[in-house]
């Protein structure tokens, strides 16, 4: 075995690590998916998706490149490990995986395009915070 010093990157994770806790952001990850989206110029949003956005099966028109679709909603998934605000976002179009449509991919961009502007947001673990999990649940 090799020591390799402080953890700082690991898929895409960048850890920062200081006294006062740790940082972890995607924040490399999402600049190579804006790339790869060709977003790179694009104008940033204030939101995941538009207020009360409903998306259904038969939304828009049937996408030739699905590939793609398939691709950066996978990416996004893994994206929600130090990003929970797209979670919701992320859920609502990955249930168009197997036919996805003009309207499902367009709001894959927007997300991308909120996560241009909020590049640098992660998780951040306090060292002063106690090691207590606290769970909660809806039995409904």
């Amino acid at each position: 075995m090799k020591d390799l010093g402080p953890l700082s990157y690991f898929f895409g994770l960048e850890i920062s690590a200081s006294s006062d806790g740790y940082y972890l952001t995607q924040a490399k990850y999402i600049s190579d998916l804006l790339s790869r989206a060709n977003l790179t110029h694009s104008k940033i949003v204030d939101t995941p998706t538009e207020l009360n956005t409903r998306l259904t099966p038969d939304d828009g028109e049937p996408l030739h490149d699905f590939i793609l679709y398939r691709h950066l909603v996978g990416s996004l998934v893994y994206l929600t490990v130090t990003r929970p605000d797209i979670s919701h976002d992320v859920h609502q179009v990955s249930q168009f995986m197997a036919a996805p449509r003009s309207t499902h991919f367009s709001v894959v961009l927007r997300i991308l395009c909120y996560l241009k502007g909020t590049l640098f947001h992660g998780l951040y673990f306090s060292s002063q915070s106690p090691l207590q999990l606290h769970a909660y649940t809806d039995a409904d």
